[in-house]
């Protein structure tokens, strides 16, 4: 279609299949929330061997190994602790994540213009994707630092229903730092990973497109550009985990009753950097890359049935 507007202006909008319009960005962010929401909740299990590892690793040290000490001592439901607050808020994350990176990528685009765009893309993704997850995180701080809180406490001293949780967190607030105690350290894991995230999942795209796929990409079928998307999410999301790791620890450090109090650096001193980008960090590049590749699969299954086409290209 043409990349030009009504107007007859070059417009980033009218790049791709359709027009992005208020609509796309709606079902974009729509499609986020499916993307992010499904895949973390689905995971939960990991997601709290992972956060047990982190936080009393001479107990828990290793995935298996310390979901068979939750079964144990808790029972199958003591895996899927959190649940609900990792729905809800990875959902509201994703809404943001998707929604704005494909507005604020348009938008940088169309400051930039056409010859800068074309020339700077790895920094509009870049951009486009923090500016994104900046908004993100404020939605899924208070749903985050709860889930911690819940899958972190050892069993009996703190409440596992999300509600009842969700009071008590309310109720301790001046101990717990909530709503956005931990938003600080929820920014500085999840911009530099949403970067990466967005960063390699566009430029493994387009290589993908430039030198395997070398047609134009509409004249492959969507098996084949789902494939694509799949791929190049799996191998983004490990960068992406290797990258965030430290500050996802450093979040689950939070949530532990002796750290009550403690700022970040004393946190960081008493741990160990090591320890903080090491542990737990074999279990997370599993899960993130995994998680990774379904949530961009997922997304550009929506967009695509949708009629908006998948992400990236040459």
């Amino acid at each position: 279609m043409s990349h030009l507007a009504p107007s007859g202006k070059w417009d980033a909008r009218y790049l791709g299949p359709v027009p992005h319009d208020s609509s796309y960005y709606a079902k974009c962010m729509l499609g986020g929330v499916l993307a992010c929401g499904l895949t973390h909740a689905g995971i939960t299990p990991l997601d709290v061997a992972k956060c047990n590892m982190q936080v009393n690793p001479a107990k828990y040290t290793g995935s298996v190994s310390t979901l068979k000490t939750i079964v144990a001592e808790e029972g199958a439901k003591g895996v899927w602790k959190g649940f609900g607050p990792t729905l809800i808020g990875y959902s509201l994350q994703g809404m943001f994540k998707y929604g704005l990176y494909e507005i604020f990528k348009d938008a940088y685009m169309n400051l930039a213009g056409q010859e800068a765009s074309e020339q700077y893309k790895g920094a509009i993704w870049l951009a486009g994707s923090a500016s994104a997850e900046f908004f993100a995180d404020i939605a899924l701080c208070p749903l985050e630092m709860t889930k911690v809180k819940i899958q972190t406490s050892p069993a009996g001293t703190f409440p596992v229903p999300f509600g009842a949780a969700w009071a008590e967190m309310s109720r301790t607030k001046v101990e717990t730092r909530f709503p956005f105690g931990s938003l600080v350290p929820l920014w500085s894991r999840q911009i530099p990973y949403t970067m990466a995230k967005f960063f390699c999942f566009e430029k493994i795209v387009q290589q993908f497109y430039t030198h395997v796929f070398t047609e134009p990409k509409d004249t492959y079928g969507k098996p084949t550009q789902l494939g694509v998307t799949f791929a190049s999410g799996y191998l983004s999301g490990i960068i992406c985990a290797i990258v965030s790791h430290p500050a996802d620890s450093l979040v689950s450090q939070l949530g532990k009753p002796q750290n009550k109090g403690k700022s970040l650096g004393t946190i960081v001193n008493e741990v160990g950097f090591g320890t903080l980008a090491t542990k737990g960090l074999g279990t997370r590049v599993v899960m993130i890359g995994t998680l990774t590749g379904f949530q961009w699969w997922i997304y550009d299954s929506f967009k695509a049935s949708m009629g908006m086409g998948t992400t990236g290209g040459k």
